[in-house]
């Protein structure tokens, strides 16, 4: 690495320089085969830093602007402002009014998010090149020209939306409000971390739209941001447009860190609730630790790998291979001001919370007579050094990393001495966290109750939060006024776009080997990592003729990650994560897949463990009764999340109960499965003949091919899938309304099953357009007004979901319960507006735009070309389909969609799927006018009393 540092210049010094022209601080370049990422950054006289990462791989630009503010400048009683304001920054600025940013990025083929955490907020697009100077425009007018489209109403709106956030992420989840009660129990009254990000509803209520503009005015400055930029850019040229836009723009009040003395419990805190979702109990250990970026932080990730990560975890080994708890983890969150070490562990039936408590209490005890072992500090470091590298493979990733780095350290070249950290770690060290962090030190001790079963408490409630001592923080907000950028050119000026990117396909090489595989491989050398997917002929498809046995697929692919001929499963795993690789095993509906990640210098090791676990597996009692048992406690688990009801559900409607497209797995079907089965299955669907592999990365096709040879010794079978019925008629529109009483949300799903196929410049694509302005996507019509215009859901869709075998066409959304027929009324009739007027002619325009210069951002990342040239191998595609893909969509008009529509999207012929509180919901239904068919969790009618 080549670094240069010139001396930061002092606040008397910028005075001198002219106003917005920036200082370079800092460059790093790479120098051999180092990781590092290259940048350079500067500092602009308000305080902006800026950094740049220049990298021409692919043609488009990562911008992240990072505010140094959470949750944990926020106060008792006004919760969830930082990430309120996160959704308020998206309502449009003075020079590019509310639209005019998603018109702009999501209307030009790239993609804007936001996020908030606990100690800052970002705000990104990844976009095509010739959008840079659009991007910084947009980013730049909302720093520094928010407040005068902050209104009421729009106040209004975005806080119904945080609300329907809450309900969909916590509120109507099982186990959503675990972290909320260990927050508020671990930390002290009015301590930055003891709420969560989101705040509470009645903080939420009680809020105004000015103290929502305080908030902008005190923390939204360039003094308090980093602006992180990455991509085919010329950094000169870049820097100017960043003096240009962002120059300007004044300061916000100094910002100091916030201080909290570290957090240490003297003995366990036992609390409790009763969950409204979970249908099995959970137990939550968490003890106090340290922040970020601060000694003790590897030591304490590797310790939580040992005790709780993977199958030679000590959690494992004595509680989830003995059958005794279904799930038993441990991670570590460290973050600016403190960090924490969780223990989840969920029992198996006729196991209490305190028997696990007991379990885990023992499992500590044995942790400390093994120790750390050699092999634990290999996989550790082997696994951290391939996650932090693949996450390298984007542009995004990149700036992300800079951006993050910048914000707490100060330092955007943290990589290497991270690495460092990681690659020096001793056995010492992580027994000594163990010792000064966890055994025999206070936790919050957190018992997740089911209705009902209240008596499998760990521990009796022994801790009441105590409210006596909080001082309220003075922030500063007093006095505050809104000051804007003095500018010598028209802001309200919208950039015009550069010509637009050249974007190609990812080169590609075929090959047909004589077991009857064919392979597919893209060479990518820009990070040295490479991933192979191997897929077998197989699936779910293959239940079609038992429908007694449903679920035996993915059992089946659970017990081909246990033991083999010369590996237990432990040392199998083992292996894999000192080689920084993974390997795993799932399932489609007509394939069995092993998906493999390696580094480059692992690729040979990991491809000999591949070619162990196909050809070499062992199917024993233990590890059979093991994983069908914890397939059965599962689908408690899915019971108890209504999108994953109406999922299941909504199949079975679309489908019928005759047709494998159309049911699924459940307690006694998976009962009925025998070991034998699981022999027999490998018997009949383990073949070379007809098998895909597709690979991706740095390796070149010699290299690849003379490693895959292994696939010749796989026996030769014709397997003949059979093809599954089409989709059922539906003749009339109906609601199916499954209970789940007091969600806070419904779960909807409006659509049927139609007999299109997969076709990329066929019908199925004519549809594909035709849906895109009215659902697809965020600034689709039913989007745009559920969510932004009436607040009542956090997000909503119409997908075309396409297979070899049909197409789903069909709304999905959570929607507030209390606007449940409401949200329905309004969906229906936007139905029928479009089929009856079809798309405008800038919707049209709109679309070709996003679609076509979208490109630029679809071949970025290895799995991305590896989704590409997998399409290829699946449907027999000529890689020119994209040319033909691109005529069509320059040749639609407003006529053929319109046309299009009305000929697949029919409300009068749809199934709607209503999953909610049948109490709050059913009167609105009933006057609405549809037939009304209750049914159960599995989807069969509800016999009425």
């Amino acid at each position: 690495m080549k670094k240069q540092v010139l001396a930061l210049f002092s606040m008397a010094a910028m005075a001198t320089v002219s106003y917005g022209q920036a200082k370079l601080v800092e460059k790093v370049t790479k120098k051999g085969n180092e990781i590092v990422i290259p940048y350079e950054k500067y500092v602009l006289p308000n305080g902006l830093t800026l950094i740049l990462h220049e990298d021409h791989s692919d043609p488009l630009v990562h911008v992240d602007v990072t505010y140094h503010v959470g949750s944990a400048r926020e106060e008792i009683g006004k919760s969830g402002f930082a990430h309120f304001f996160e959704h308020m920054m998206f309502e449009g600025s003075e020079h590019a009014p509310k639209g005019t940013f998603d018109k702009t990025i999501i209307g030009n083929g790239g993609t804007n998010n936001g996020s908030t955490n606990r100690d800052r907020t970002n705000y990104y697009e990844t976009v095509p090149n010739n959008l840079l100077e659009d991007a910084l425009w947009l980013e730049a007018d909302r720093m520094g020209f928010l407040l005068g489209q902050v209104t009421q109403e729009r106040f209004e709106v975005q806080r119904a939306t945080v609300k329907n956030e809450r309900g969909q992420n916590y509120d109507n989840r099982a186990y959503g409000l675990a972290f909320e009660n260990t927050s508020k129990n671990l930390y002290p009254y009015g301590h930055p971390y003891s709420w969560l990000t989101i705040g509470y509803i009645e903080d939420l209520n009680r809020s105004n739209v000015n103290d929502l503009k305080n908030f902008f005015l005190r923390w939204y400055g360039p003094n308090n941001a980093t602006l992180t930029i990455g991509g085919d850019l010329n950094p000169a040229t870049t820097l100017k447009l960043v003096e240009k836009y962002f120059g300007t723009i004044p300061r916000c009040p100094a910002v100091s860190p916030v201080k909290v003395s570290p957090v240490t419990l003297t003995e366990n805190r036992y609390v409790s609730y009763t969950d409204n979702y979970a249908r099995l109990p959970l137990l939550s250990i968490t003890y106090p630790t340290v922040p970020q970026y601060t000694k003790d932080e590897a030591a304490l990730d590797c310790l939580a790998e040992i005790l709780g990560q993977g199958r030679n975890s000590v959690l494992y080994q004595n509680l989830v291979k003995k059958q005794l708890a279904l799930q038993a983890t441990a991670t570590g969150s460290n973050t600016e001001l403190a960090g924490e070490f969780i223990v989840r562990i969920t029992p198996l039936p006729g196991k209490s919370l305190a028997d696990m408590l007991q379990l885990y209490q023992a499992s500590l005890d044995s942790l400390e007579k093994r120790g750390v072992t050699d092999e634990d500090l290999a996989k550790f470091k082997g696994g951290m050094q391939s996650n932090i590298i693949n996450g390298l493979q984007s542009v995004s990733g990149k700036v992300s990393e800079l951006a993050a780095f910048q914000t707490f350290t100060g330092n955007p070249n943290r990589i290497g001495e991270i690495l460092k950290e990681y690659a020096s770690l001793t056995k010492e060290q992580v027994m000594a966290v163990f010792h000064k962090y966890i055994k025999g030190h206070g936790a919050v001790v957190l018992s997740v109750l089911t209705k009902g079963q209240e008596n499998l408490i760990a521990h009796a409630d022994n801790y009441q939060i105590d409210k006596s001592n909080y001082i309220k923080p003075n922030y500063g907000y007093e006095g505050l006024k809104y000051v804007k950028a003095v500018d010598h050119f028209d802001r309200a000026k919208k950039p015009a776009l550069g010509p637009n990117p050249v974007t190609k396909s990812p080169a590609f090489w075929r090959k047909d080997l004589p077991s009857g595989t064919r392979v597919i491989g893209v060479q990518n050398t820009e990070v040295p990592v490479v991933t192979l997917n191997l897929t077998l002929p197989g699936g779910r498809l293959t239940e079609a003729k038992d429908f007694s046995k449903l679920g035996i697929t993915s059992l089946f692919t659970a017990m081909m990650q246990e033991d083999t001929k010369n590996y237990s499963a432990e040392q199998f795993a083992l292996e894999l994560q000192k080689l920084g690789s993974s390997i795993r095993v799932s399932s489609t509906t007509d394939g069995l897949v092993f998906s493999v990640q390696a580094l480059k210098s692992g690729l040979p090791r990991t491809l000999a463990l591949l070619q162990e676990r196909i050809l070499n597996p062992v199917f024993t009692e233990a590890a059979f009764n093991r994983n069908k048992r914890q397939a059965l406690e599962s689908f408690k688990l899915a019971k108890s999340q209504p999108a994953a009801i109406a999922d299941d559900v909504f199949n079975k409607i679309n489908y019928g109960t005759d047709n494998i497209l159309g049911v699924s797995a459940n307690e006694k079907t998976v009962g009925n499965i025998t070991l034998q089965d699981i022999q027999n299955y490998y018997n009949n669907f383990i073949t070379a003949e007809g098998a895909k592999a597709v690979a991706v990365g740095d390796v070149t096709e010699a290299e690849l091919l003379g490693q895959l040879s292994f696939l010749d010794k796989l026996p030769k079978k014709n397997i003949a899938l059979p093809v599954p019925a089409a989709p059922l008629v539906v003749s009339k529109t109906k609601v199916y309304l499954v209970d789940v009483p007091k969600a806070a949300q419904t779960e909807f799903r409006v659509g049927y099953g139609t007999t299109l196929k997969y076709d990329p410049t066929g019908e199925y694509y004519q549809l594909f357009l035709a849906n895109y302005p009215l659902g697809s996507g965020f600034t689709s019509r039913v989007n745009m007004y559920l969510r932004e215009t009436r607040g009542w859901t956090y997000g909503a869709n119409i997908r075309t979901a396409a297979s070899k075998y049909s197409t789903d066409y069909y709304f999905s959304s959570g929607i507030r319960a209390n606007a449940t027929d409401s949200a329905l009324t309004a969906l229906m009739g936007e139905f029928k507006k479009y089929i009856a007027e079809g798309p405008t002619d800038d919707e049209v325009v709109t679309i070709k735009k996003a679609i076509a210069q979208g490109d630029a951002l679809r071949y970025e990342t290895g799995a991305q070309k590896a989704f590409f040239v997998q399409r290829l191998l699946d449907y027999d595609l000529d890689p020119g389909y994209l040319t033909r893909q691109n005529q069509i969509l320059n040749s639609t008009t407003a006529a053929q969609m319109k046309a299009t529509a009305a000929k697949w999207i029919k409300p009068d012929q749809m199934n709607i799927l209503l999953v909610g509180d049948k109490a709050a919901i059913l009167p609105g239904l009933q006057k609405l006018g549809y037939d009304v068919v209750e049914l159960n969790t599995d989807g069969e009618p509800v016999t009425k009393q």
